[in-house]
């Protein structure tokens, strides 16, 4: 019997359109439910359970966290401002910086104490004007800054815990005060209150669109900005007067576990410098240095005086300040064992080391004029160097050098080879190729009457307005690291320097080989991140003059001319941490500023703005890549330009910096006190195995192809510079890659042989790397001498 499979009733079926009702649910379903929640689990809320000893517990625990935050807050406050309070209480420190002309930072100061009825006392030496501001229990320092002092207010928003901006109703803030604003912005700034100042009232009808466009104004440099208080107005400079005696100073980064003094007094005997003044920030330690802006580090003086106390006269019931004197007790004072000293580079001796390859010096003295005469040949397989002894008392954070004189940048640009040389000879191509032909053919018939032929110094000058570097950024940016061949040298002498690699990512590249001379001054960290805490602990540990005390600190071998106090310009000094004097391969992470529109060149001449320092650098520029550099060999390529939109690394040699410290980039004008602002960013470490890596590529064109077979020409222009380079890979700018065959002929013609067909659009290219150095940075000084630019262009 055959079976059959089970079949529905005819009648039971759906012939047309379903006409079964759709299901109704007041409820979701469980498949819904465990779809929506995709794993979580439900938490419980601690209302359902109100009855419970469970809710009670959560309700106890709510409360006790709520306290303990509110005690944690108001000990924060407690503990920021104690340094404040009582009769000895530090002033607090209000930097008064106009941003416009026609105001006056004297008139804001003198309105501040007049709404609470105070007196301002004002030194005549320091310009520093101190008010007792009874009404909150505190006193407070102004620092009455003048408009366009750029150095200035840096230096007195470096020392403030408030900062008080200083707009005008009627006059637009220019193009210094917003270079001012941002430069402030990338330095750190303090708690800020932004004022409005004019002579004469507002008018009431034009009033709340003034403040409110000055309010936008001012919130794009400082979003916490909230409102803005009218000078004019008694109740705006009471609250002005209650936000910066009653308020708690905001923490700037880089001033953590570092101390620092705002002079009031200064005078110096026989170079000792005694600066008078209250200790700010961390306790100071007699073992550290002393940084001074603009005249650089001294060591606290270990004679009669080191550092001691310097107590106020005490005011006496009927008000008058008593005539006894407080004889100044010893507070610190340096210990021979672990003070710092001033050692900042390795001065290696030459006559001290052994010789194996002689310097440029003794081949220029040989004797009989001749000095091949008396150099002997290299062996076979070895590098030309000179080994040098480690001095003694260095370790192995000391870094590796090898002397190579050929290497050095010379600073006068006369070495045609270096760095300097090839920029010049690119140059020199560009503007050959721009020149017309008609002014290569003209001739002295065909010039004009009018014509008149400039003088050597005229000539230059325009010649070198004429190279607009703007048109040079944008023919890098087009046709990156891209030059020509030179036909007066050969390729093999003009780019001796430069090496094949097969992969800029994996190839091997030794970063102790052929090292400059000023990689034997410099110092290196074994493990930079564990000297940073072992620093910052043993400054904790090791204690010193706590803040809020009055000081006259002894600093020894300062010149006279650092003991000037101007007014108008705050005179300040910090403490610097342990080995912060040494100097070593900075790297700094850096951006454009989006408002200024020039060149920014590699070396190019500019100062440096980091933590207390400021210096002259010539910083060369390479990529930033995430997590190291490309590959095991930390390499990172050199960029010629800084360019909008993109970080790039600054690396310079320089002191040692601790922490994330903010950084900008300055540029020197024509007016000493108004600087451009280059960049800005941060620093990145101290490594000085980084290898930046300069690329050249040298271009050829397709003049006969046979599949992947082609006559390349145009790239080289003799048949000894086709059998150098051959052994170095080609690609094109298709995504081929090749190598060189055979030579043709006697102009540099050869065969190439590629993975792939070439098209005649295509352009064959070689690439060749060198390692390039920064140079000596130096510290700057107001007023001193300014690098010409001009020069610097020369020597590029």
């Amino acid at each position: 019997m055959t079976e059959t499979g089970h079949h529905h009733r005819p009648t039971l079926k759906q012939v047309s359109e379903p006409k079964n009702k759709a299901f109704k649910s007041k409820h979701a379903s469980k498949g819904s439910l465990k779809e929506a929640a995709k794993g979580r689990t439900h938490r419980e809320s601690p209302k359902a359970n109100a009855g419970s000893h469970t809710a009670a517990q959560l309700r106890l625990n709510r409360r006790n966290n709520a306290k303990q935050a509110q005690l944690k807050k108001r000990q924060s406050l407690i503990s920021a401002t104690r340094i404040f309070g009582g009769t000895d209480g530090a002033p607090r420190i209000v930097a008064v910086v106009p941003l416009t002309e026609d105001v006056k930072a004297r008139d804001v100061t003198a309105r501040l104490a007049q709404s609470i009825d105070g007196t301002l006392e004002e030194d005549g030496v320091s310009g520093l004007q101190k008010l007792r501001a009874d009404r909150f229990k505190t006193s407070v320092q102004f620092i009455p800054l003048q408009y366009r002092q750029m150095y200035a207010a840096l230096d007195a928003c470096k020392v403030a815990d408030y900062v008080i901006f200083v707009l005008s109703p009627e006059v637009e803030v220019d193009k210094w005060g917003d270079t001012l604003l941002r430069t402030l912005q990338a330095q750190g700034l303090p708690e800020v209150v932004t004022v409005v100042s004019s002579d004469e009232p507002m008018d009431a009808k034009e009033k709340p669109g003034v403040m409110k466009s000055l309010l936008s104004f001012i919130q794009y440099f400082v979003p916490s900005q909230s409102r803005i208080f009218d000078m004019h107005h008694g109740s705006d400079t009471l609250n002005t007067m209650r936000a910066i005696c009653e308020g708690k100073p905001t923490d700037v980064r880089w001033r953590e576990g570092r101390s620092w003094i705002l002079g009031e007094k200064v005078e110096w005997t026989n170079g000792t410098l005694g600066v008078t003044g209250v200790v700010r920030g961390a306790a100071l330690s007699a073992n550290r240095l002393i940084h001074i802006p603009n005249f650089g580090d001294f060591q606290v003086a270990k004679a009669s005086f080191r550092i001691v106390s310097a107590p106020l006269p005490r005011p006496s019931k009927s008000g008058q300040t008593t005539g006894m004197e407080v004889e100044p007790q010893l507070l610190a004072e340096p210990d021979e064992s672990s003070a710092d000293s001033l050692v900042s580079s390795n001065d290696p001796d030459d006559m001290a080391n052994e010789q194996t390859w002689p310097t440029e010096e003794e081949m220029q003295g040989a004797p009989n004029g001749h000095p091949n005469d008396a150099i002997p040949d290299a062996q076979v397989g070895t590098t030309p160097k000179v080994v040098r002894k480690v001095p003694k008392g260095t370790s192995e954070y000391q870094a590796a050098w090898i002397l190579d004189d050929d290497e050095e940048d010379g600073e006068d640009g006369e070495h045609e080879d270096d760095e300097g040389g090839e920029v010049e000879m690119e140059e020199a191509e560009e503007m050959e190729e721009l020149v017309p032909d008609d002014a290569e053919m003209e001739t002295d018939l065909g010039r004009s009457v009018a014509f008149e032929d400039l003088d050597d110094a005229e000539e230059a000058r325009q010649l070198q307005s004429w190279r607009d570097r703007k048109r040079e950024e944008e023919d890098d940016s087009r046709f990156p690291d891209e030059i020509d061949t030179p036909l007066d040298v050969p390729a093999r002498t003009r780019f001796q320097r430069y090496r094949g690699l097969r992969s800029f990512r994996t190839s091997p590249w030794d970063p102790y080989e052929n090292l400059p001379r000023d990689y034997a001054r410099i110092f290196q960290f074994e493990d930079f991140k564990r000297t940073e805490r072992a620093v910052h602990r043993r400054a904790e540990e090791e204690g010193g003059v706590p803040p809020g005390t009055r000081v006259t600190i002894y600093l020894k071998d300062v010149p006279k001319e650092a003991a000037q106090m101007i007014p108008g310009r705050p005179y300040t000094i910090f403490s610097l941490l342990q080995h912060e004097h040494k100097k070593t391969v900075l790297n700094f992470t850096v951006q454009r500023n989006t408002e200024y529109d020039g060149s920014v060149r590699s070396k190019d001449p500019l100062i440096l703005c980091v933590g207390p320092r400021r210096m002259r650098v010539n910083p060369i520029y390479s990529q930033h890549t995430r997590g190291g550099g490309k590959g095991a060999n930390n390499v990172h390529k050199f960029e010629r330009y800084l360019r909008h939109g993109v970080t790039d690394v600054a690396t310079i040699y320089g002191p040692v910096v601790y922490g994330k410290q903010p950084c900008s980039l300055l540029r020197e004008t024509d007016d000493p006190q108004a600087p451009e602002l280059v960049a800005m960013g941060s620093f990145l470490h101290p490594d000085t195995s980084r290898v930046i890596a300069k690329r050249i590529v040298l271009t050829g064109h397709p003049f006969k192809i046979h599949k992947r077979t082609a006559t390349i020409r145009y790239m080289f222009f003799n048949a000894d510079d086709v059998a150098y380079f051959k052994p170095i890979q080609l690609h094109t700018k298709y995504g081929r890659s090749g190598h060189i065959k055979e030579s043709l002929g006697t102009h540099g013609y050869y065969k190439a042989h590629f993975d792939g067909p070439i098209s005649q659009m295509d352009t064959v290219c070689m690439s060749l790397y060198k390692r390039v150095y920064p140079r000596w940075s130096e510290l700057w000084q107001e007023g001193g001498s300014k690098l010409s630019r001009d020069d610097d262009a020369m020597e590029e």
